[in-house]
């Protein structure tokens, strides 16, 4: 999966159905709300409830750094 692919506009956390981002090189798709980082898998989101991991908080500190240099601009 990559950050381009039109699958990710329709993508949503099982949970808060909230948008999901992409940790690059693509191998999770990730809620920074609840935490939560999704596998994907030989290119396919493990999008079931039960397959959230929680980050801890200096997981999630480097997941939202991961987040913010891939965005234009920053």
């Amino acid at each position: 999966m990559t950050p381009d692919d039109p699958l990710l506009k329709i993508l949503v956390c099982p949970l808060d159905k909230g948008p999901l981002s992409l940790l690059v090189p693509g191998d999770a798709l990730y809620n920074p709300r609840l935490r939560r980082r999704y596998p994907i898998v030989d290119g396919i989101p493990q999008l079931l409830p039960s397959s959230g991991e929680p980050l801890t908080d200096t997981e999630h500190l480097r997941a939202l750094r991961r987040l913010a240099d891939r965005k234009p601009g920053s």
